[in-house]
């Protein structure tokens, strides 16, 4: 089969073209469309995914990188019927607007939640040591990298705070 790489808990064929960005990959050649292409440069968060875990900017990579790799996008998080709890948080708090940037921040406040379970600090942790307590400082520094041109910000603060609570408790 060649190298694959799971994608969704799904194993695909990486493409035999070496240049293509993982971005490339999921929209064009698997017809994962929820990830958009923002800026193409890594600086508006709009293409995130998860590999293994680890909340990345799929513009910025080769899918040939990410051999035996497994991505999660947003269509692996969830589904209209049953969505993700940070999905059904999104929609509670009207945490979008034009919806365009809402992939990339869902994707990014999983694997975020993820960071904030396994106490990995940030610049806004009070302590590089210990549990981690979720606040609104805490999360606009984890969210940094995700823009949302329409400044949906404070709803999208209090969508994943909620979804936090919902998973711990």
């Amino acid at each position: 089969m060649g190298e694959t790489i799971s994608v969704n808990g799904t194993q695909r064929s990486l493409p035999d073209d070496p240049r293509i960005t993982l971005l490339d990959f999921l929209r064009r050649d698997l017809g994962l469309t929820g990830s958009k292409k923002g800026c193409d440069h890594g600086q508006c968060g709009a293409c995130t995914v998860i590999v293994n875990g680890i909340r990345i900017n799929s513009c910025l990579t080769l899918a040939a990188m990410h051999e035996g790799d497994s991505v999660t996008t947003i269509e692996g998080l969830g589904t209209p019927e049953a969505p993700s709890p940070l999905q059904r948080a999104f929609v509670d708090h009207d945490g979008f607007q034009c919806g365009y940037c809402t992939p990339g921040q869902i994707c990014s406040a999983t694997a975020m939640l993820e960071e904030l379970a396994n106490d990995w600090p940030s610049d806004a942790s009070d302590d590089l040591e210990g549990k981690i307590e979720i606040s609104g400082e805490e999360i606009r520094e984890r969210m940094s990298g995700n823009l949302c041109r329409c400044g949906a910000y404070a709803n999208i603060v209090a969508a994943i705070r909620d979804a936090a609570t919902e998973t711990s408790a």
